[in-house]
């Protein structure tokens, strides 16, 4: 780094509504797997913090769900309130809208940025799966005509085109600061919150309907060996038809769920798991404010 320039240090807030690819982008913006992704949507649940440091920067990017018109749930709700407060707390907020689509949902979140002091890029995302790309240039003209963007990118964030250049384009607009997380620091979660985000993936990806969004994961156990770690969750449903379905014939399905969940755990940690997984009904419970205490969704 050039000595005569200036070391910059901010938070950028990730935004949009689900499924456009926030957390696919901040994973290619870290160059390492820390959010998990799945097709459903609202598959983020909590505000993921995600740290790129550089020579020049240190970025502090802030993973959050999607912002959605389903208030019904007490866990809806709560994951409306996170998305709502990141704006708040970032120097720079990054818009993700998917292809050429503009929906309610999506002005909602330029709603929510456009009295931010803070400068929002619009992040234009999977062109690599528009079969039209010349449509891209004049979508980005008529949603941006009356919209106060800073700047739009093109960005196809599962094959990683598109994101060196927002990621200097978000750093230029940083303010001078010295970095705040050490240089191998890349979330401030914890191994347990990864693991059980982990198999939560695999409940998301595996099971068929609405039925991955009345489930949730708490790491019961987690105990770090000489040559495995041993790791027991309890995953949460809310009604007994739904317990059997998650255990399928015979334990099949839990322990298909569990063998993909083993994997990923060990990817992520580096390290031998043994993993062992329950399942248990708590009626409700994304209704239930003491259960979206106990299980990390509010403070």
């Amino acid at each position: 780094m050039n000595e005569t320039t200036a070391h910059r240090f901010g938070r950028v807030a990730l935004l949009g509504r689900p499924n456009v690819g926030k957390s696919t982008l901040l994973n290619a913006l870290l160059g390492t797997r820390l959010s998990i992704v799945t097709p459903k949507p609202q598959t983020t649940r909590h505000r993921i913090l995600g740290v790129v440091t550089r020579a020049d920067a240190q970025v502090v990017f802030l993973d959050t769900p999607g912002l959605h018109q389903d208030g019904k749930r007490g866990l809806n709700r709560q994951l409306n309130r996170v998305a709502r407060q990141a704006p708040d707390e970032a120097d720079v907020l990054v818009h993700v809208v998917d292809g050429t689509r503009w929906r309610e949902e999506d002005e909602a979140v330029w709603q929510l940025v456009a009295p931010r002091a803070a400068a929002c890029l619009l992040v234009i995302n999977k062109v690599d799966k528009l079969a039209d790309k010349a449509a891209l240039l004049p979508f980005a003209a008529e949603t941006t005509r009356e919209r106060g963007y800073a700047g739009v990118h093109f960005v196809a964030a599962r094959r990683g085109d598109g994101v060196p250049a927002l990621l200097d384009d978000l750093v230029a607009r940083l303010p001078e600061g010295e970095a705040e997380y050490a240089e191998d620091e890349y979330t401030d979660r914890s191994e347990r919150f990864l693991v059980a985000e982990l198999i939560r993936e695999q409940l998301m990806l595996q099971l068929a309907a609405e039925l991955p969004y009345a489930t949730t994961v708490e790491i019961e156990r987690f105990e770090d060996g000489a040559d495995i770690t041993r790791i027991g969750a309890v995953i949460w449903v809310e009604r007994d038809g739904q317990k059997g379905i998650v255990i399928g014939a015979g334990g099949a399905q839990l322990k298909k769920i569990g063998s993909a969940a083993r994997r990923a755990i060990e990817a992520v940690l580096e390290r031998r798991v043994f993993l062992e997984l329950w399942v248990r009904v708590r009626e409700s419970w994304s209704d239930d404010a003491a259960a979206l205490k106990q299980f990390g969704y509010s403070e």
